[in-house]
Formats: structure tokens, C-alpha cells, sequence
């Protein structure tokens, strides 16, 4: 028992050694800077002594004095440190000798008693004139400016930027040499139009934003960036025209991205788990999109986008039920045609959702809905079946789900091939078998079919989840769960709101306005004002009626 007790009181007092070993390097490094060039670049090293894609570069300047560059390999262009940094540092500069000996001078000032106030301020004014000189004579780079201590400097380091640091200077130079590896700008995989722009996003947010200033150029336009993720580091950018969105909005926005506190963020879709309103809902309540187009029409309706570093998809906020029927191309053909394109969505919705529950409540519950022949007809095929009509329905269900789910992670060159042969063999092996009725697989088909047709990914996501209890409440109660559970959607969707604004807006509250863009879409013409939903401050998209030639 003491041998016990002993060992516990040994194993305690280890205990704030290995907090000290767990201790981050950036809490035993002091994060200010001196003028001592050595004790300033010693500091990055420790910082990032593990790291061997780290590049530490000491140098002498023309006229001797002491600089170094530290930078990530493989963030950087190597050939613009090397023209535009390090070159010019150590063939020119003639005139840092005197700036140099200010400095080395400046030791033996502070240190004499007496000195007046106007030597000390000569010998502070040294180091900032010879950093001046180099940022504006030396250094050739577009973009350069100033760190005060090691924290400030080290994200800039991470980005992809170059740190300079100079004898007898306690600040270090942040130099713009950033070029990271990406692909180039392609057309969207998820979002594919027959009609309109083939740009899509990218994974670097400058492209993204630089493609958003393309379309909207108004100087109005706002890109603010935000940091989040305490390890990651990832840049967020929120965007927003000045003068057309509601400040509150952005305010509302800003606020809750300010709010994530996480170590690190990888993709969009995290930042909408964290900032959306209701996490239990199955439906989407910020929208993403990877094309430009559809963001910049986004901004000048007076919503707010919102990109993150490393991802090609954006947000789009605040959202409704109805945007997510909305496709790019309704707008690039006329009124007509996307009108009726936009009906076959919702008609295609309200089949993927409430089709195999239809089927299994008549089956089960209601045949007599059917006329006598087609009833007939059901009844011959079903017999041999040995499942009720939900199982049968369930199980086909599932089967097309995870040919759905192969088909998408398999590479794209089989994933096709998988999902349409497997679909045709699986069913056509079914009705031979006699485990299910080969009306169940035209439902099953048709349903598939019908939640391909809408356009965004995570709302046919949503259909698909929801019909899955709808099915469980009409093999229970029929015809009439399945009005209930129609109910129960709509009680849903008019409660949620998404940053403010009603999910269910137009329709619930009714904005007759609203409506010109909602079910159908109405000629450009007559479409003169912003959604009113959003509550922009800009309503207007027209000033006057478009001028007609006579």
C-alpha cells in the first residue's frame, strides 16, 4: 500500500513537467521584437523547428548590413524572393551603410547618461528610415507592409507570404510573394446549365472574389475577410453590397461568424452547420452555389455571400423554399420556357416525396381509388409477392439509395455505368424473383427520376430523407398520414426562417409581389423590385420602364 501511495505522489509531481512539454511553442516564445536581428530570427526558429518545408535564408546586404527571409515552400514563388527580395538586397542598396551605423550607434546613446530628448528621438527615427528606404527603393514587390511582433507575423508567414527581417529593425517586413498550386477555372461539376457562363469557383478565395469583382462591379461592393479556426487559420470573406443589403443582415451575419470558435476549418459546409438557425431541420437554410453568376445575382438582390479558402462552393444567405427551385438558366431563356421548367420542378419534388407513400397507402389501404382495370391489373402482378406493400416499397427504396450512394463516390468514369446497369439488372432480378411487383419498380424509377430534377443538391437531399416517415405513416394510416405529414411540412416550413427572414416567404406571410419569381417566372420586365422578403434597402431594380422602339 505505500509502495502505491509513493508511486501516486511520484506520478503527480511529473505532472507540471508534462504540462511544460505540452505547452505550445508559441506561449515559451516572447512575441515581441527586438532590434537584434539574431535574437529576431531565433525566434522563428524555435517557433518552427519541427517544420522542414520552413525556409531560413541569411544574408548580407551590399553594405553589410544583416538580413534573412523565412517563408513556406510551396506557398511561395521562390523566383519572385529571389528577383524582387534577396537580389535587390544584396547588389544594391548603397545607401543602408548609413542607416546601419545609425543603428549600430544607437546602443551607446541610450546607455550614456544625460542624452536630450532630440538624440533619442534621432536615434529612434534610424531604424524606420532605413526599413523606409528598403520598402520604397530596394524591395520591387506590389505588396509589402509591416508586423509589429511575432503573432502578427506569423499568419501572414502561413498564407503563403514572405517575412524580412533587418539588423537593427524590431519589426519585420511582410513581403507578398504568395503562389500557391490550384486548378484553373473550369465549369461546375453540380450545378451544369445548357444555357448561360461555364466559370466556376475555385479552392483559392482570391480567384473567387476576383471572379465576383468581374460581374459586380460596382464600387459599393464589399469584401470583408475574417480569420477563423484558432489552428487553421482559414480566411472567410463576407460579401455584401453597401447600399442594397439590410445592415442588419450584415450585421446578423458577421456576428455569428465571429462567434465560431473552433480549431479548424476545412469546407463551407461547416460554417453553415454553425451559423444557420435550426440544426434539427432537414432542410437547407443557406444556400451554396459553385457559380459566380448566380452569386453576383445573389448580391444584387441584396443577399450576402459568404466564400471560404479551400473550397469551391459559396453561401448564399438569407435563403427560401423557393430559391432552391430557382435554377441560373430560368433567367438566360425566356419567360416562358423557364416557367414551365420551373413547374416540372415542383411537380418533380411533390413525386419524389410523396409517390412510394401514395403507392403503398392505395395498396394497402385505399385500392378502390383506382379504377377497376388498373386495380385488376396491381393485383395480378402483386401475386407471388411475399412482402406487404411498405416492406416491398422499403426495400426497393433503399436498394435505389445505395446505387445512388456508389454511383457518386465511384470514380466518374464507372459511377455512371454503376448506377444505370445496377438499377436495370437489381430490378429487372427483383420482379423475376418475385420479391417486389414491377409497378413498384416503375414508382421506385420514377421517384428517382423526380428528385434528380431539382437543382440543388442539398434540398433533393432533403425531399429524399422526408419520404422515408412519410412512408411510415401511410402503411399506418393511409391516405390520411400522408396529409398529415403534409401538414406537418408546411407547420415546419412556416416556422423556420433563415437569418431573419420566413422560410416559407412569399407564400406565408403572402407577398403578392414576391410571387413574380417564385412558382413560375414572369417577363424581366415587370420584375422591376428586389425581393421584398430580404428587406433590402434599394427595392428598385428599374428606375423608369424600359424604353420600347416605335
Amino acid at each position: 500500500m505505500i509502495k502505491i501511495i509513493k508511486k501516486g505522489s511520484k506520478n503527480k509531481k511529473e505532472d507540471p513537467e508534462k504540462k511544460e512539454q505540452q505547452v505550445p511553442p508559441e506561449e515559451k516564445v516572447s512575441s515581441q521584437f527586438s532590434k537584434n536581428f539574431d535574437e529576431n530570427f531565433n525566434k522563428f526558429k524555435e517557433y518552427l523547428q519541427s517544420s522542414d518545408d520552413v525556409v531560413f535564408r541569411q544574408f548580407t546586404s551590399a553594405t553589410g548590413v544583416k538580413c534573412g527571409v523565412i517563408f513556406i515552400d510551396g506557398l511561395v514563388s521562390k523566383e519572385l524572393v529571389q528577383m524582387h527580395v534577396i537580389r535587390p538586397l544584396m547588389q544594391e542598396g548603397q545607401n543602408l551603410k548609413k542607416t546601419s551605423q545609425t543603428e549600430n550607434n544607437k546602443d551607446n546613446k541610450e546607455s550614456s547618461k544625460g542624452a536630450n530628448n532630440d538624440k533619442k528621438e534621432q536615434e529612434n527615427s534610424g531604424g524606420e528610415e532605413a526599413v523606409a528606404f528598403i520598402i520604397e527603393r530596394i524591395i520591387t514587390a506590389a505588396e509589402t507592409r509591416e508586423a509589429e511582433n511575432l503573432d502578427k507575423a506569423m499568419l501572414p508567414l502561413m498564407s503563403g507570404e514572405t517575412v524580412l527581417l533587418v539588423d537593427g529593425y524590431d519589426k519585420a517586413i511582410i513581403v507578398g510573394t504568395r503562389e500557391m498550386q490550384s486548378r484553373g477555372v473550369q465549369e461546375p461539376v453540380s450545378e451544369s446549365v445548357v444555357r448561360g457562363p461555364r466559370e466556376g469557383f475555385t479552392e483559392v478565395i482570391r480567384s473567387n472574389t476576383a471572379l465576383i469583382r468581374r460581374r459586380v462591379r460596382d464600387p459599393n461592393l464589399v469584401q470583408k475577410t475574417f480569420t477563423v479556426g484558432r489552428r487553421s487559420k482559414t480566411p472567410v470573406v463576407v460579401s455584401y453590397i453597401k447600399g442594397i443589403a439590410n445592415p442588419k443582415l450584415v450585421e446578423r451575419v458577421e456576428k455569428r461568424i465571429k462567434e465560431i470558435d473552433i480549431d479548424d476549418l476545412i469546407e463551407a459546409g461547416e460554417i453553415e452547420q454553425f451559423i444557420e438557425d435550426n440544426n434539427l431541420s432537414p432542410f437547407p437554410q443557406i444556400q451554396n452555389t459553385e457559380r459566380p453568376d448566380k452569386a453576383a445575382a445573389a448580391l444584387m438582390e441584396g443577399r450576402v455571400v459568404i466564400m471560404v479558402d479551400g473550397t469551391p462552393f459559396v453561401l448564399i444567405m438569407p435563403a427560401n423554399l423557393y430559391q432552391f427551385f430557382q435554377s441560373p438558366e430560368d433567367y438566360y431563356e425566356r419567360w416562358i420556357i423557364g416557367s414551365i421548367l420551373r413547374s416540372l420542378r415542383w411537380l418533380g419534388s411533390l413525386l419524389a416525396t410523396f409517390a412510394p407513400a401514395i403507392y403503398v397507402a392505395i395498396i394497402s389501404f385505399h385500392p378502390g381509388m383506382l379504377p377497376t382495370t388498373l386495380v385488376l391489373s396491381v393485383a395480378a402482378s402483386r401475386q407471388g409477392v411475399p412482402f406487404p406493400a411498405f416492406v416491398e416499397a422499403l426495400l426497393m427504396e433503399v436498394t435505389i439509395e445505395l446505387l445512388r450512394e456508389a454511383g457518386a463516390r465511384l470514380p466518374k468514369a464507372i459511377g455512371q455505368t454503376i448506377g444505370i446497369v445496377g438499377g436495370i439488372i437489381v430490378g429487372d432480378a427483383a420482379v423475376r424473383a418475385g420479391i417486389t411487383s414491377p409497378f413498384m419498380v416503375i414508382i421506385v424509377a420514377i421517384t428517382a427520376i423526380s428528385s434528380f430534377i431539382i437543382p440543388s443538391y442539398s434540398a433533393a437531399i432533403a425531399f429524399r430523407v422526408i419520404r422515408f416517415p412519410i412512408m411510415i405513416l401511410a402503411t399506418t394510416l393511409g391516405m390520411y398520414g400522408i396529409l398529415l405529414s403534409f401538414i406537418f411540412i408546411n407547420i415546419h416550413l412556416v416556422v423556420l426562417k433563415s437569418f431573419g427572414a420566413n422560410y416559407m416567404s412569399p407564400v406565408a406571410p403572402v407577398r403578392v409581389h414576391d410571387w413574380k419569381d417564385t412558382f413560375v417566372r414572369v417577363p424581366l420586365q415587370l420584375m422591376r423590385r428586389r425581393p421584398e422578403f430580404i428587406d433590402p434597402i434599394d427595392i428598385d431594380r428599374y428606375r423608369q420602364d424600359p424604353v420600347k422602339e416605335v
